[in-house]
């Protein structure tokens, strides 16, 4: 979800930060002050890009020295050009928006029926758990007999933030490591900036660990580990700990700055696996030298590849087993199609032929994350959902609404993934009033379910690889928790990242292509540019890779 709010006045949001504009007197013009994201060199040292930064007009405003990423302001109208042009920085652009969750994440289609969204998920669990498909698909149900998540186990969701006040994310909430690294972008004069957020909720713009003005996150955390305590929904993991890093804005934007301090945090703290639901922008692609940009683009990209890169890194030399979205463009990311939507914000967008060898779509195609597509409840691979031999590693249930066609749950909420969502965005959206209670538009698409205490919980459907990662990562959880081992310098359990990586791998449920292997929705109603070509055999294939994960099996079921 993207809120789209009206400018009022000409503000301009480009680069990897915002254009901020200091008022002048009356007498003068007012100063232009920008941020900047400035990534060092391979090699050099923080004392020299600090040197350097400055020499080119720049001020340090904060700094991530692990990985080289500065955030910087400056007056000078060419410390751009001056900051690339030097040899110890990779390059320099404005701050601007380099990711949003959501990306096709919807209630419900235009035309959907709000009816049918019948429970076929288990039967005897939380209230509202005969809805959830997705855990019975990957046994998550049959798995917590035997291991149900050790709370010595974290897990971060980076994310829009995480609703502690829902009664089934609260006890699973670590409020200890849980960190907000994407403080709102306030109003400038008093006029919100188009598409980022609403303004501050708080004096000091960092909105407290425990809360989620996007809904995303929340979302994203209930399916990883929502607690198993007779209310609400139970999670594929439901006694683990959830750790928040929040790293996008309430909009559902993420900055360059905000992402690479989080993945460095959970590295430094020993957090066992992070959940991202989110790919960079303004570029569908970061390409290291595409020939249709200029060299200003060019630099950018550059220095979004390699901070990235370098902060997945970190986090997986010290234990963080990641995982990713694979993102929701029905395209085969190892032959991607022409780009024509980049930059999709604070520019004009225009046609990119991508080559494959030399850009990436991130985080997901960075190193050392599992790449997970999405599928239906039919286990066919969900009509938005990439796919692609070179970068996917398993499939999960993420949710198709068109699933089912020529039946009564075609194009219904069921078909998605239920899960908690903070009850302020669902007022936002109608779909819940003020005292509480669903609305006529929400019934069907927003559930209510309270503690004996009265304490209620808030839930809604969505779809999207955003909701299949969480379902792998879940299963991740339960892997450390069942073999991890005792960290002895950081406290809590640990495994390396390599051996849950096997464990998921060989335990995944193998899934053949389908026949025939070019699998058309046309008669979902898409045009055949959806058209998805399955390739590979039985053990690995582009739809599924390994297979569709299996709680159970990875915790030593049989």
């Amino acid at each position: 979800m993207r809120r789209r709010l009206t400018v009022g006045a000409v503000v301009t949001l480009t680069g990897l930060a915002f254009l901020t504009t200091v008022p002048g007197s009356a007498q003068a013009e007012p100063t232009a002050v920008t941020d900047y994201t400035v990534v060092a060199a391979d090699g050099v040292s923080a004392a020299d890009a600090t040197a350097a930064i400055k020499a080119a007009g720049g001020t340090v405003v904060s700094g991530n020295d692990a990985v080289g990423v500065y955030r910087v302001s400056s007056t000078d109208a060419k410390f751009e050009t001056k900051a690339t042009a030097s040899a110890e920085l990779i390059g320099a652009s404005e701050r601007k928006a380099i990711g949003y969750s959501p990306n096709g994440v919807e209630k419900i289609e235009k035309g959907g029926s709000a009816k049918g969204g019948k429970g076929h998920g288990p039967a005897k669990a939380d209230p509202l758990d005969d809805k959830l498909w997705g855990l019975s698909m990957i046994k998550a149900d049959k798995a917590r007999k035997i291991e149900k998540g050790d709370k010595a186990v974290t897990v971060g969701v980076l994310d829009t933030g995480l609703d502690a006040s829902n009664p089934d994310i609260a006890p699973n909430f670590n409020s200890k490591l849980s960190r907000n690294f994407a403080p709102d972008i306030p109003a400038i004069d008093n006029i919100f900036i188009d598409g980022v957020d609403q303004g501050c909720e708080v004096p000091s713009c960092v909105d407290p660990a425990g809360t989620d003005d996007g809904g995303h996150g929340t979302h994203v955390a209930g399916t990883i580990g929502a607690a198993l305590n007779g209310v609400g929904v139970s999670g594929v993991a439901p006694g683990v700990s959830l750790v928040e890093l929040k790293g996008g804005q309430d909009s559902g934007y993420f900055f360059l700055d905000p992402v690479v301090n989080a993945l460095t945090y959970a590295g430094d703290k020993g957090i066992d696996v992070v959940n991202m639901s989110f790919y960079v922008d303004p570029w569908l692609y970061n390409c290291t030298a595409n020939p249709a940009d200029n060299p200003a683009q060019q630099a950018e990209q550059q220095a979004i590849i390699t901070g990235m890169k370098r902060a997945l890194n970190y986090a997986h030399a010290r234990g963080v087993t990641m995982f990713g979205a694979l993102g929701n463009n029905h395209e085969d990311l190892g032959k991607p199609r022409t780009d024509v939507s980049s930059p999709d914000y604070g520019g004009t967008p225009y046609s990119r032929p991508i080559d494959n060898s030399s850009c990436w779509d991130l985080p997901v195609e960075g190193p050392h994350v599992i790449g997970v597509s999405a599928v239906g409840p039919s286990t066919r691979k969900a009509d938005y959902s990439n796919y692609g031999l070179e970068q996917i590693s398993v499939a999960a249930p993420g949710g198709f609404a068109r699933d089912g066609f020529g039946t009564d749950t075609y194009n219904t909420p069921g078909n998605r993934i239920l899960s908690t969502y903070p009850l302020k965005v669902l007022q936002e959206e109608g779909l819940v009033d003020e005292a509480g209670n669903i609305t006529a538009a929400g019934e069907g698409l927003a559930f209510k379910d309270c503690t004996k205490a009265g304490k209620c919980g808030y839930y809604t459907y969505l779809q999207g690889t955003s909701m299949a990662s969480p379902h792998a990562a879940g299963v991740g959880a339960l892997i450390v928790s069942r073999y991890g081992v005792p960290d002895l310098r950081r406290g809590g359990k640990t495994l390396l990242p390599g051996v849950v990586e096997q464990i998921l791998y060989r335990t995944a449920a193998e899934h053949e292509c389908p026949t025939p292997r070019l699998v058309s929705y046309a008669q979902e109603g898409r045009p055949a540019e959806w058209d998805a070509l399955c390739e590979g055999g039985k053990n690995f294939n582009g739809f599924y890779g390994y297979g569709i994960v299996d709680a159970y099996a990875a915790v030593g079921g049989r």
